[in-house]
């Protein structure tokens, strides 16, 4: 389902959507793929940064255990 929603923006920025959507798509076509995108890089940010936090959180251990593995390790 689609919701009817009005917005306003600057010239230069409708002039550049007209330019790069071309023949293939409309304004709205082309502001809701480019919003799609926008949110599913910040979902990726958000993920990224709460994987990041669990990483750093738990880093010690992570070093201890690479240490550990490598200490198995036959001379090269």
């Amino acid at each position: 389902m689609k919701t009817k929603t009005s917005i306003t923006l600057s010239e230069d920025v409708v002039k550049a959507i007209d330019k790069l959507s071309g023949q293939s798509k409309n304004r709205s076509e082309f502001i809701e793929t480019a919003v799609r995108a926008y949110i599913a890089q910040m979902i990726r940010k958000e993920r990224n940064a709460r994987d990041l936090e669990i990483i750093n959180r738990r880093a010690d251990r992570l070093n201890e255990e690479a240490l550990d593995v490598l200490a198995y390790q036959g001379d090269v």
